[in-house]
């Protein structure tokens, strides 16, 4: 400190001795070395910020190619035997009751057999009735002659023949009634004929698609031969969405999470779902990526009216959720977990952050920024370092 005045009574001392021009010309040297420096000082960067707020954030995971809504029933019909088409009682887009018959081939052949199996059936129970009485008899007989022997009123002969009566007779019911049963057995087995030649809906449902006519011949696929069914049958009444997603995202997914669904054609709607199941192996189709495919569940019933079996969809799985989190872009985050801080002087700072969960455009931060501090998200500028001053020229927010 004493040298500093000491020195600064000299400067004091020789400038009262300098000559008014010599001040001048002091004082304009300094001038112009302040312009020189004010001219060609380095100008603040200029830096795109982000306003850091608090907000919803989901970790999801989505189809890697079109998804389409299926029904829960859908089933391809044919006949199991071949023949003429004799009954076609549907249309396409018909709606169909459980048990109602849709299709039926010519049966004549059968129907003819059947009456005369009914006829045999009937000729069969009466000669039981008719053997199985006088088996009836004939042991009535048998007993009363058994009686009178032990009194002596017959010989033990008299009563050995009416027992073997009876025991015929017997016999003769028995056989009767195995005839009776074969009838009947023979009669069902008509009828199972007959039901080959039908269709009935298993389930109440629309029919998709016909691809018979009547009066031409139907017939069934050979065994290693794909033949189209005669009638498609789908339950448009209850409906799920089959989605393929990236065998990397497979892990995460779990039944039970919920899921964002969205048609192609009512992109104005998203509907709610549930996963339901994913598949237990990786399917690998020919130049796509591998898959694995999940099922999805409407979570509202109600609002699948109208949706149509095979709409294409796209599936949101959302894994993670925060109703609170403090946000911040991807982009603003550098490596290491760093990010560039734009304080209120202009000066830039960088900080090192913990972050939760994330998605391709947000993730929280737990620690290392505050609500409402500015991160700068233009990180390709030369000279963006920290301790640097910049000012703003465009600021973001979040959605």
């Amino acid at each position: 400190m004493t040298i500093d005045i000491v020195l600064l009574r000299q400067i004091h001392h020789k400038l009262r001795h300098l000559p008014v021009w010599g001040i001048h010309a002091i004082v304009t040297f300094f001038a112009f070395i302040a312009a020189v420096w004010l001219l060609f000082r380095p100008g603040a960067l200029e830096v795109s910020v982000h306003t850091a707020k608090r907000g919803k954030i989901e970790t999801t995971v989505t189809n890697t190619r079109a998804g389409m809504i299926e029904a829960c029933q859908r089933t391809n019909l044919s006949t199991i035997v071949g023949g003429r088409v004799d009954y076609l009682g549907v249309a396409e887009g018909d709606r169909v009751e459980a048990g109602q018959v849709l299709m039926r081939l010519w049966q004549g052949d059968l129907r003819a057999q059947e009456s005369v199996l009914q006829a045999r059936q009937i000729s069969a129970h009466q000669r039981h009735r008719e053997a199985c009485a006088l088996a009836r008899q004939a042991e009535k007989d048998a007993r009363r002659q058994e009686e009178l022997v032990k009194s002596k009123f017959v010989s033990p002969t008299a009563a050995e023949k009416a027992r073997a009566e009876a025991d015929s007779r017997n016999a003769a019911c028995a056989s009767a009634e195995a005839e009776v049963e074969t009838a009947v057995r023979q009669l069902e087995s008509v009828g199972t004929d007959l039901d080959r030649t039908v269709i009935a809906a298993p389930f109440s449902g629309t029919v998709a698609k016909i691809n018979a006519e009547l009066g031409e011949i139907s017939t069934p696929s050979p065994a290693g031969i794909a033949m189209p069914p005669a009638i498609e049958l789908i339950d448009d009444s209850c409906l799920y969405i089959k989605a393929p997603m990236d065998e990397v995202d497979a892990p995460k997914i779990q039944p039970g999470q919920s899921a964002r669904i969205r048609v192609e054609a009512l992109k104005e709607q998203d509907f709610e779902g549930r996963v339901r199941r994913v598949a237990p192996y990786i399917t690998a189709v020919e130049k796509q990526a591998r898959t694995v495919s999940v099922d999805i569940d409407f979570a509202n019933p109600a609002s699948i009216q109208g949706l149509l079996v095979g709409y294409s969809v796209d599936v949101e799985i959302i894994l993670a959720s925060r109703d609170d989190a403090l946000l911040i872009p991807v982009t603003a985050l550098r490596e290491g977990n760093k990010a560039l801080v734009l304080g209120k002087n202009g000066i830039i700072s960088e900080r090192t952050v913990q972050t939760g969960i994330a998605n391709w455009q947000q993730t929280e931060i737990l620690s290392g920024i505050k609500d409402g501090e500015r991160v700068i998200t233009s990180l390709n500028l030369a000279g963006l370092l920290p301790g640097e001053r910049a000012r703003i020229s465009s600021v973001t927010n979040p959605r």
